[in-house]
């Protein structure tokens, strides 16, 4: 069942909140099993929006989905609907919590209405994010442009069966914490051909805060980053802050950076209060034109460092097929000495122009294969000490 929402009296006049009316078309939608919801050109002013099973949001071309300013259109997210989700987070635009089959497409946008949050004092808990599923299955957001989200973007949370297509968001570079595309505890998640421009970072995997430890948050897992265009923003694709679950398998190709301000193209970033496993990580054919600090960065130091009992883990991460000019630094990768960082591959890297080569604490038997930094390939030898007499033909140890 297809309802195009203009031969329902809802005219997108850009002044009259729709909230009740689109809750309403969805709800009913969804009592007849399901149908699409079609948005010609317009805009369309909207609290938070309840996506149900089997509901598909169509855009079309020229359709603008746009956030109310009325706070109270986004109640806060309680630990009776979603134990465990400790960030007392307000509902998104788009929301849903334990459904599945849920289409977002088109040639439209949804506007986030960013600047009624950013200047509000809210910190970034409790600002809501644009496009929030909890829980859910088999969801499909394609096509659609989203700009000036109140805080994280694409966030869905503990779901599975995760497809993000040929997307762009674009948050302005000052505004706080607008991560563009953000799963966190999902399983099966593919990103592709996305263009990503935020305030943040904008591709981050993440499965959870120190605070979601004892509830046993789930790994992120089985993710493919494929065919993006990441811009300004913090770092590229990102895993971490919040891992306290873990994030496994993720393979992330073709991917190209470019802007000087963009902090860091690869990064991994968690801390001893968070912990968590980073393994089975394959990052190839990345193309970075240039960023500011570091091309490839990974620390267990971040934001409260060593200040915690779970001590985190980085293993078998293999980055290869890697081109980058430009940054503070090529390679900053450093672990605690009680975990060192195993199976760590770099092949065919080529980095020029950075201030530093490496920065390497606590690697543990590191393959690197035609990697040259700064026109110095590696591994070379800091200094060479030979025992007994060369002899013409046996190896020199």
């Amino acid at each position: 069942m297809r309802v195009d929402i203009s031969k329902k009296n809802i005219l997108g006049d850009g002044v009259t909140d729709y909230t009740v009316a689109l809750q309403n078309m969805i709800d009913m939608l969804s009592g007849n099993g399901g149908g699409e919801l079609y948005f010609p050109a317009g805009t369309y002013l909207t609290g938070s929006l309840y996506i149900k099973s089997n509901i598909t949001i169509n855009l079309g071309s020229g359709a603008i989905l746009a956030a109310s300013g009325n706070d109270e259109l986004y109640p806060v997210i309680t630990q009776d609907e979603v134990p465990g989700f400790t960030r007392g987070t307000r509902r998104g635009i788009l929301y849903s919590i334990g459904e599945e089959n849920i289409t977002i497409k088109g040639e439209g946008i949804i506007n986030g209405g960013g600047k009624n949050w950013w200047n509000s004092g809210m910190d970034d808990g409790e600002r809501p994010r644009t496009v929030q599923f909890i829980r859910c299955s088999r969801i499909r957001i394609e096509g659609i442009s989203i700009i000036n989200s109140p805080c994280w973007t694409v966030n869905p949370i503990c779901c599975t069966d995760v497809v993000v297509s040929g997307i762009t968001i674009r948050n302005p570079y000052e505004s706080p914490n607008t991560d563009g595309i953000n799963p966190e505890s999902c399983k099966n998640v593919r990103i592709s051909d996305c263009c990503v421009d935020v305030g943040d970072d904008c591709i981050t995997i993440k499965s959870g805060l120190e605070t979601d430890i004892l509830q046993k948050q789930s790994p992120c897992e089985n993710i493919t980053v494929t065919n993006c265009t990441l811009i300004h923003g913090h770092g590229g694709v990102v895993i971490g802050s919040e891992m306290s679950g873990g994030i496994k398998n993720l393979f992330a190709d073709n991917n190209t950076f470019d802007s000087p301000t963009l902090n860091y193209a690869l990064r991994f970033k968690t801390n001893a209060e968070r912990g968590g496993a980073v393994e089975n990580i394959y990052l190839r054919n990345s193309k970075v034109k240039s960023v500011g600090n570091a091309v490839v960065h990974a620390t267990m130091l971040y934001d409260v460092g060593r200040d915690g009992s779970y001590l985190p883990q980085f293993k078998n991460i293999t980055i290869e097929n890697l081109t980058s000019s430009g940054g503070e630094y090529g390679i900053f990768m450093e672990a605690f000495e009680e975990v060192p960082i195993p199976g760590l591959v770099f092949r065919n890297v080529n980095i020029s122009n950075v201030g530093t080569d490496i920065r390497a604490l606590n690697w543990e038997d590191p393959v690197m294969e035609n990697v040259t930094i700064n026109g110095k390939t590696y591994p070379h030898p800091v200094e060479t000490k030979i025992l007994g007499v060369p002899v013409p033909g046996q190896r020199i140890e």
